[in-house]
């Protein structure tokens, strides 16, 4: 089986596929009569004309590490961002179009506060809480479409903590 290690989640690792979305540093700008600190703008949610985006509750079973992974899947349509209704860290797993499959996957551990934003198109793995309860707002494209596609791997992969 090949391995995977999973490394924290950063900014600039996961650029390439979308965005990290958390109040890191200094707050872009206050608000509220200066009572409320607000980090503007740190995701890039689109989606095609024919859908509208909007916010979801997913709550999903538990996995732990090491973990066999034996598919990932995109949306072709629309961006993705999962945002944790806990403190808890959850797995990211990304891989690079290569040709209309996934290339080889990445993984992350996103730390507590931390959401990601998959942009339109980008392989990923399914959702993946380490902690319960695995409850995540998820804001995406809703509407008529084929906006799922999934891709299985010939030989699975096993991701392993860092």
């Amino acid at each position: 089986m090949r391995e995977i290690v999973a490394a924290p989640l950063t900014t600039g690792a996961f650029a390439p596929f979308g965005d990290v979305i958390e109040a890191a540093g200094a707050p872009d700008r206050l608000i509220n009569q200066g009572r409320c600190g607000r980090w503007h703008d740190l995701a890039r949610l689109d989606c095609d004309r024919e859908a509208r985006i909007g916010i979801s509750v997913f709550e999903s079973e538990v996995a732990e590490l090491p973990l066999s992974l034996e598919m990932v899947e995109r949306h072709p349509l629309g961006a993705q961002a999962f945002l944790p209704m806990t403190e808890h860290p959850f797995l990211v797993v990304v891989a690079p179009d290569s040709g209309g499959v996934p290339g080889d996957p990445l993984a992350f551990i996103a730390a507590p506060g931390q959401g990601v934003n998959y942009r339109a198109g980008t392989w990923h793995g399914v959702l993946t809480p380490l902690h319960a309860p695995g409850r995540f707002a998820v804001v995406d494209r809703i509407g008529d479409g084929a906006n799922l596609e999934e891709h299985w791997f010939d030989t699975p992969w096993l991701i392993r903590p860092g």
